[in-house]
């Protein structure tokens, strides 16, 4: 396959996309999404029927039902390392409209995943999270507009200054909540009884 015929192919990865195709896709995913979550049985707000923009208590049961909380600090490094990520797999041959977009996806799929059945429970036996339940559909695609806005700021910011952003976010949040993006793989992944008994002797 010659070069004409991949990117014909191919538009998406090769060709930029005009702003507005860019956004009608992008909420698309989003609004995608948010109708698998409901057909999964997510609630669309908190069962207390309250809207708030900030949850800072870490045992509130308003708790990833909120527009944000502790944890959207979190999702915006999986923006970070989303474009870190796609620019290294990609050496800067995707369009930038491409690249994001398939960041938007992979959150988007996260979000999704994060709320099933399994998932839930998952974090529930292993985390400290023990009173996780899921997500409120609210929360989810908020979480997905914070890796959005990751994202779009490691994009225009230098790589030291997101480094550092990272360094900060992590420690800030070990801090405040005994727990963090680093932490919370761990533990999905391989649970460490003290890491988990520490995190929950607040």
């Amino acid at each position: 396959m010659n070069e004409s015929s991949a990117m014909q192919t191919l538009p998406a990865i090769r060709r930029p996309l005009s702003p507005r195709n860019q956004f009608l896709i992008a909420t698309g995913i989003i609004a995608l999404a948010a109708v698998i979550e409901w057909a999964m049985g997510r609630i669309p707000i908190s069962k207390s029927g309250r809207i708030m923009l900030w949850v800072g208590d870490p045992k509130s049961s308003e708790l990833s039902q909120q527009i944000a909380d502790w944890y959207s600090f979190s999702h915006i490094l999986h923006g970070f390392l989303f474009y870190g990520a796609i620019r290294l797999i990609s050496r800067r041959k995707w369009s930038p409209a491409f690249c994001l977009l398939l960041a938007v996806f992979v959150e988007a799929a996260w979000e999704v995943f994060e709320n099933t059945s399994f998932c839930i429970n998952r974090y529930r036996a292993v985390t400290a999270s023990q009173d996780y339940f899921g997500d409120s559909i609210l929360n989810s695609m908020s979480d997905i507009l914070f890796a959005i806005f990751g994202y779009i700021l490691a994009r225009h910011i230098p790589v030291w200054l997101t480094v550092a952003c990272i360094v900060v976010i992590e420690v800030g949040l070990l801090l405040a909540i005994r727990d963090n993006l680093t932490l919370n793989i761990l533990m999905l992944i391989h649970p460490i009884q003290s890491i988990k008994h520490w995190q929950m002797a607040v």
